[in-house]
């Protein structure tokens, strides 16, 4: 049986689809907060969502649209720096709520990869928080190799820096594992890294091009719930909507 030697996966709307009801909400809950009368609609953050990084968001809104009420220019960085603080509080007390689901086939996979000694790491631009409330809170009887997240590299996705790190920290040869994306952006990240990519949409994504993903489905899948539907690239031996370890070791 052929595996991967390691799975790689991005969190947010890959693992739950945390941007609509998750990140979303608590952007604008901080934005109340501070006094500024700014809120994010479904479709506007999905324009956001082509930039990697919440604060990067934050920034590039402020430098197009504005807050509301003047910012000193001088006070932006500690600014950006405070609001994200707080939305990242918001959003662990949503996850921690349990109303952001698990996406279909995400704890069976990483279940199997577990069982099979294969490791599995969180690989991220949310923040280490973030990420760290999802593991605990969602997928507690999941053992995460390495959770790698926020700022820890310096250059955020679409660059390959994020994976990089993941193929330092576990020492596995980047043709042989699988990089589990929902985005274009993150497509290219791993693709840059050399590491064979599988896209999972979302529904921000589902309409963006995947032209270097090795396969493009709409959910993992399980069988006792809601299965997947293969959208585009290599037709997988016995997939019936449910991709196994052995399936995606098959790609590689």
């Amino acid at each position: 049986m052929d595996l991967p030697e390691a799975l790689f996966f991005d969190m947010d709307g890959v693992i739950i689809d945390t941007e609509k009801d998750g990140h979303r909400v608590a952007f604008n809950a901080a934005f109340k907060e501070f006094g500024f009368p700014v809120s994010w609609n479904v479709d506007y953050y999905g324009e956001l969502l082509k930039i990697s990084g919440g604060k990067e968001r934050m920034r590039h809104h402020l430098h197009t649209k504005g807050f509301g009420r003047e910012v000193n220019p001088d006070s932006v960085d500690d600014l950006i720096i405070k609001l994200h603080n707080r939305k990242t509080e918001i959003f662990i007390t949503l996850i921690e709520g349990g109303s952001l689901q698990l996406r279909p086939g995400i704890h069976r996979l990483m279940k199997e990869a577990n069982d099979l000694g294969v490791p599995v790491c969180i690989c991220t631009t949310a923040t280490q928080k973030s990420a760290e409330a999802v593991a605990s809170h969602s997928l507690p009887t999941i053992n995460f190799s390495h959770i790698l997240a926020g700022d820890i590299v310096a250059r955020k996705k679409p660059a390959p820096d994020i994976y990089e790190l993941a193929l330092e920290k576990t020492g596995k040869e980047r043709s042989r594992c699988i990089v589990v994306e929902d985005s274009r952006n993150g497509m290219l990240a791993g693709d840059s890294a050399g590491i064979p990519v599988v896209v999972t949409t979302s529904i921000y994504t589902k309409d963006e091009e995947f032209d270097k993903a090795k396969l493009v489905v709409s959910c993992l899948g399980d069988e006792d719930g809601e299965r997947g539907t293969l959208l585009a690239g290599s037709q997988v031996q016995g997939y019936d909507g449910v991709l196994t370890l052995p399936m995606l070791g098959s790609l590689i």
